[in-house]
């Protein structure tokens, strides 16, 4: 019997939505939010309702699937306390922290929401549905050692693109006839953040924590910063704590030199001669590289690919010289996007079948 799944997956400026037949996707929407749209919303828990209404507008061009007919919703899981990898049932526990950002406030916090409010209404249609989350952005497989930070104050967590990270290692290892858990690679995501995870043995025992400022630099977020030079600017009454975390998450990187966090346009400006845009992507490229040499070193060099993956993934002239750079360490392929829609119905059928443990948050 073929189960059908709806999965949903909120971003920053996005919300994209799939009806799967089992892995076999018969709708696909991407929702886009413009910045006048979000800026009409102080804060971003307060997006939920709008977000909530444009994704029944798009789900109501879809005639592939009655209500009463959907098996499971599965979103994209938010900000939560550091959790092992696979497949939760959504609860009230995980709904209280993500609506009180306990752990941390971003757009992808909706995903469970949303998935669960979805869940009601085929309850309420007469069906039988669950509401899951699939490798949230908060999976926690890192070493010992990897946590520590230089400072017993502060611990080193991970927030970061574990699902698109985890899917992407796995086609990587069905497309070589092996197993996930038998490989040893690096995954860059490089999107609105960036990600370096290092993939050891089917686990993620290291990686940048891509949300709070930490690796390389991104379209919109600083990466990790001088620690003084932070201290200074955060007592110098120039700004406040919201005006210091946005400076670092939203309004850094490229952003904060370019006034763009679209790489398309920053190589319109290179092809324009711009020589700032030219120095900022070759340091956009340069940290990246450096991340992902670090990242080798947890591996003693041995590295049996690097993937890189990511919105940014598609601007080949940007994969030429990062490739450049890093193909001395290991093979590196590109696949460019994301495989998260994919990957959240795959975990939510196997979920579904009982090949794979439904976890309790």
């Amino acid at each position: 019997m073929k189960r059908l799944i709806l999965a949903v997956n909120p971003g920053t400026t996005t919300t994209k939505i799939s009806v799967y037949l089992d892995n076999e996707p018969v709708f696909v929407s991407k929702i886009e939010h413009t910045r006048e749209e979000l800026d009409e919303f102080p804060e971003i828990v307060d997006q939920y309702k709008y977000r909530v209404e444009k994704v029944l507008e798009a789900l109501h061009r879809c005639q592939e699937y009655e209500w009463n007919q959907i098996d499971a919703v599965v979103g994209r899981g938010g900000i939560l306390k550091p959790i092992q990898s696979g497949v939760y049932e959504i609860n009230q526990q995980m709904r209280e922290d993500l609506i009180s950002n306990k752990y941390g406030e971003h757009a992808c916090n909706f995903g469970a929401l949303i998935a669960e409010e979805l869940k009601n209404k085929v309850i309420a249609a007469g069906g039988k549905c669950k509401a899951f989350i699939a490798d949230p952005v908060v999976i926690n497989e890192m070493d010992p050692i990897a946590k520590i930070s230089g400072s017993p104050l502060i611990e080193r967590t991970p927030i970061f693109h574990a699902l698109n990270q985890k899917a992407i290692a796995r086609q990587y290892a069905r497309q070589f006839n092996k197993k996930y858990e038998d490989v040893n690679i690096i995954v860059a995501h490089i999107g609105g953040g960036i990600s370096v995870g290092v993939h050891r043995k089917g686990k993620i025992v290291d990686v940048n924590n891509a949300f709070n400022g930490d690796g390389p630099f991104s379209p919109e977020r600083t990466g990790g910063l001088p620690s003084m030079a932070i201290v200074d600017l955060c007592f110098s009454g120039k700004y406040t704590y919201d005006q210091m975390k946005k400076n670092i998450t939203g309004n850094g990187g490229c952003i904060a030199y370019l006034g763009t966090n679209s790489f398309i346009e920053i190589d319109k400006m290179i092809e324009a001669g711009d020589k700032k845009a030219i120095l900022i992507a070759d340091a956009f490229v340069y940290q990246i590289a450096k991340e992902i040499g670090a990242a080798s070193t947890v591996l003693y060099g041995n590295v049996d690919a690097i993937l890189l993956t990511g919105g940014v993934a598609n601007d080949s002239m940007l994969m030429k010289q990062l490739s450049d750079r890093i193909n001395f360490i290991a093979p590196v392929m590109i696949y460019p996007g994301e495989d998260e829609m994919g990957a959240l119905a795959e975990n939510a059928l196997e979920a579904l079948k009982g090949n794979m443990k439904i976890q309790q948050y």
